[in-house]
């Protein structure tokens, strides 16, 4: 019995997705580059809009696999899904919404209730919005489709920023922008690699050639970009130091270490595409620890 409780488990989180929660660390972004990440005050705030962001996006999962889950179970891989498999029923699947958005809503309310923006309950509404309307009709636009994806990405780093009232740096949000844009690009490439352009309706409008040259410029203008943060007069201000741009080689082999992996036999998932890489992860981490070090000690 307890075998079988911790199955049914095991499939909520696979339902739910909560490996993709690493996404949601994107909020925390705007404290760790303003040199605020031990502000046990502003850690525990983006903590909460951490949680708020994994919710939300859960339930973005949730209703996907929904509408999709006569496609998925002819889908080599996505057939394995707990909707798409059978393992969770469509009853059992709505139910975990109505949860997962009960928890969302007492959650903002414990960060709305400490400040009059509006901003900070709608952002998440947004977010939700944009992708079941996604999920709906705008999937199947080419280039609306990844902008969407994009947004995400941008709304997360936006919000964290916003709960503990810390201006982003322009750069660093188009940085953001345009390495979403790679990712986005890129994984649409591998699903016409892997599964063809009859597998979603909307690959039918790309192609591999155009969606290369689109990676190329976006991961271009994503250097550029952090580059020009590194080297802002307002960043070295903040730091005291000129010392960030030590860090845009790792970011390079970063993106090229992760480049390796999406050209290479990946599905595309940024998500599965980081944690497969042992290497890559590894210097992700070597990142945070020399951006850490020269943020907070030097």
């Amino acid at each position: 019995m307890a075998n079988g409780g911790e199955t049914k488990m095991k499939e909520y989180i696979k339902l739910i997705r909560v490996k993709h929660w690493l996404k949601n660390g994107l909020v925390f972004l705007p404290i760790f580059f303003s040199i605020n990440l031990l502000n046990l005050n502003y850690f525990l705030t983006c903590l909460l809009a951490f949680f708020i962001f994994s919710l939300t996006s859960s339930i973005v999962y949730v209703i996907n696999d929904l509408n999709d889950i006569e496609k998925d179970r002819l889908h080599p891989e996505k057939k394995k899904r707990p909707l798409a498999s059978g393992k969770i029923s469509k009853q059992q699947a709505k139910i975990t919404i109505l949860f997962l958005a009960i928890l969302d809503v007492i959650l903002m309310w414990f960060i709305y209730k400490n400040t009059s923006n509006i901003f900070i309950m709608l952002i998440p509404i947004i977010y939700l919005i944009l992708n079941i309307l996604y999920s709906k009709w705008l999937k199947h636009i080419p280039i609306i489709d990844v902008v969407i994806l994009v947004s995400g990405f941008v709304l997360r780093v936006m919000y964290g920023g916003l709960v503990v009232d810390i201006e982003v740096s322009k750069y660093l949000y188009l940085m953001i922008m345009f390495g979403a844009f790679y990712m986005g690009f890129g994984k649409r490439r591998n699903e016409i690699i892997k599964n063809g352009q009859k597998s979603r309706k909307v690959l039918a409008l790309y192609n591999k050639e155009f969606l290369d040259k689109n990676m190329y410029v976006s991961i271009a203008l994503a250097v550029v970009c952090y580059t020009l943060w590194c080297v802002d007069p307002a960043t070295i201000a903040r730091v005291g130091s000129d010392y960030l741009f030590w860090t845009i080689p790792i970011l390079i082999v970063i993106l090229q270490l992760y480049s390796l992996n999406i050209e290479g036999n990946s599905h595309g998932d940024p998500i599965e595409v980081i944690l497969s890489d042992k290497t890559l992860v590894g210097t992700i981490l070597f990142y945070i620890v020399v951006m850490g070090g020269l943020l907070y000690i030097l």
